[in-house]
Parts: structure tokens; sequence; C-alpha cells
């Protein structure tokens, strides 16, 4: 049963609105998730977890049962057909954490909703926000028909979010969208399984991602991607895209499915007691595998600040969220886009192209650079503790 009143209602149980929670609940808040789901889904798009994101989620106690689960890549490479382009080593990191986890974000939550439940918190499902009505210390939200007081809220419900838009935030970006379409799949194949690779090809970029148990996700910007991609299809995109020496061969489809992105970023993180983290806030091109990655830290960011403010610091804390975290999300905005440009250049430029990774990868320092970028260890100093 839904309660009548709560410190923070969190509004989606994604990666984000998971660790959103356990951060809060760690500190002693109360806490009431809810989400429109009556189940949790068992597929989903997100297949990396980088450094910075893993010691992020050490914080709250979530690392380790999920680095236990998941495949440890030392190196993210580049990749034109069977060219190395770029090489980008994590092993060096300065982290306890110096790899990429390839790992299921269906495994992500499900560690993250264990963690919680060992707090004696579980997410409402189905729950269907409706309203929010603001009060003079708080919100009144309708969930189902029933009203629920909260200090504060959190909006973690995703791109179409009902939280932004029930308060009125806009979410400004270029109006066109990219489909890709992406599986989980079973491959005869030469390429190291444990790394991921991003093959840069003129349709569109490929990414070739080892998971535990043998699998491969493979996720690719398409024109139109079909509903539910079968074998045939899927190996065409390989056949055009990855490895022409050694061919990759598809044995097996474990699942299909499609999904769009707009470039966005909410105009603003807040709106009074009303707070957004996570794809509500900020959503762009799979490209690196940052989405997910950013909303975890979105998340832990933002719990800590709640819990600060609710234990009595000042609530223009708040305020500093979205001034630390919005930056951000346009830094990783403008990686991706430039990411998914760089796969997508003329046949006249790529050449070039070519030729400035490869300098690039053969410079240590600008190898660094990289890693750090892609790992999010560059956005280490902008987030205390």
């Amino acid at each position: 049963m839904l309660p009548t009143s709560t410190d923070v209602l969190v509004v989606g149980a994604g990666p984000t609105g998971l660790a959103t929670a356990l951060t809060l609940a760690r500190r002693g808040v109360e806490v009431t998730v809810v989400d429109q789901l009556a189940e949790p889904p068992t597929t989903s798009r997100a297949a990396v977890v980088h450094a910075y994101t893993l010691e992020v989620l050490d914080r709250i106690g979530a690392a380790a049962p999920l680095v236990a689960q998941g495949v440890r890549a030392p190196r993210f490479t580049v990749r034109d057909r069977d060219r190395m382009l770029l090489a980008v080593p994590f092993h060096q990191l300065p982290s306890r954490f110096p790899y990429a986890l390839l790992v299921s974000q269906s495994v992500t939550e499900s560690v993250l909703t264990d963690q919680l439940a060992d707090l004696g918190v579980r997410a409402r499902r189905p729950g269907r926000l409706t309203d929010l009505t603001p009060t003079t210390d708080g919100v009144v939200a309708q969930v189902d028909g029933a009203a629920l007081r909260a200090r504060f809220v959190v909006g973690a419900d995703g791109l179409h979010s009902t939280v932004r838009q029930l308060v009125g935030i806009g979410f400004s970006g270029p109006s066109h969208e990219e489909s890709f379409v992406l599986a989980d799949v079973r491959v005869r194949s030469a390429l190291p399984r444990d790394e991921a690779a991003l093959f840069l090809a003129r349709p569109g970029p490929l990414i070739w991602a080892p998971l535990p148990d043998g699998v491969v996700r493979l996720v690719a910007a398409v024109a139109t991607a079909p509903a539910e991609p079968d074998s045939a299809y899927l190996q065409a995109l390989l056949d055009e895209r990855g490895p022409e020496r050694r061919p990759e061969r598809i044995t097996e489809v474990l699942w299909g499915s499609r999904f769009r992105v707009h470039h966005r970023i909410a105009d603003t993180f807040r709106a009074g007691p009303v707070l957004l983290a996570g794809d509500a806030g900020h959503v762009h091109s799979p490209a690196g595998g940052q989405g997910m990655n950013l909303g975890i830290c979105d998340a832990v960011a933002l719990g800590t600040t709640l819990a600060d403010v609710l234990a009595g610091g000042p609530e223009t804390l708040l305020d500093d969220y979205t001034a630390r975290q919005r930056p951000m999300a346009e830094d990783v905005l403008s990686f991706t886009a430039g990411l998914t440009r760089l796969a997508t250049l003329s046949s006249a430029r790529r050449p070039i192209r070519d030729v400035l990774l490869r300098l690039l990868g053969a410079v240590p320092p600008a190898r660094r650079q990289i890693a750090l970028r892609l790992s999010g260890l560059s956005h280490r100093e902008r987030t205390p503790g």
C-alpha cells in the first residue's frame, strides 16, 4: 500500500531512480519509489559501467556485487572494419576500478534492487503519477488516484518524463532523432572477449560489447530499425560494418529491439522541490556508453544532496546540484554527438579521420586523456566526495 507521506518520492525504478533511492536510504531518509511498469524489464540497452560510475556506486555499497557479475574490459577500441584506429587503455586509470565493466543494465538494476530490499525499500509497481501540486512544505503527488505528500520529488522517469512535463521544465535540442537497433547475440568471432569495440562505418556506428556467458551486445545506428531484428538482419549489419578478413557469424539471437533518441537536455534540473536525474534531464546517442553512467552519477549526487538538505542543510545545495550536473550532461551530449559524427564522415574525409585517430593513439598523453574522458574520471573533480 502506498504511504500517505514520505521524505522523498522517486518516480522511476530504472538505474537512476534505484541509485537515488539507495543513496537516500543509506543515509536514513524515508524514500518511496514508484514505477509505472508492473515488472522490471529483463532486456535493456545499457551494457557498460565505467570506472568513475563504479567509484560512485562504491560509495553506496553497490560496486562489489556488480563487479562480481560483469566482464572486466581493460581497453576499448575504435575500428574501421579490420583496421584498428585507436586502442584506449583503461588498465592504467587512476582508479580502484581500472577497467570498463561490461554487464547488462538488467543486472545493474537487479543489484540495486537487492541492495534496496536489504534496507526495507521496494519499488511500488505499477504506480502511475498523474499530478503534482506544490505546497508550502513540499509537493502533493497523485499516484493511481491516491494523494502522497513528499518533501521532495525526483523525476527519474526517462525520456518522456511525466515529472518533467507536470512541472513545465523545457526539454530542448535538435528536432531530429536517431534510430538504433540493439540485440544480444551469440557469435563465432575472432574479436577479443574482454574489450568493447566501436566500429566507425559510413552508414553509422556499430557497438560490439561482450557480456558474461558468451553473449555479445550489438548496438547500431540505422535509418529505420525493425521492431524485432532477426538473425539475417543482424548478420547483414555485421557484414556491412564489422570485420572483413575474419567476419563475424551469428549463431543465435537471444533478443532484439529498437529505440530512438534525441539529443536533448532539460532547461534546468530543478523546479522548487522537484528535481530531475538521468534521462529525464538529458538524452543522447549511446556511442561511448555514457547514458546510464551519467544517470547513476546524477543519482548519487542528488541523493547525497537531498540527504544533506533534509538533515538541516540549506536548500541552495539543490541549486548546486543543477549547477554541477547540467554542465556534465552538456559535455557528454557534445562528446557522444562527436563520436557519431566521426562514424558518418564522407568517404573523402574518412582517410584523414583514420590518420588523426592513429596519431592520437600513438601519443600516450592523448590516449590517457581519452581514457579519462570515456571512463568518466575527467568529471571526478567536479563532484565532491
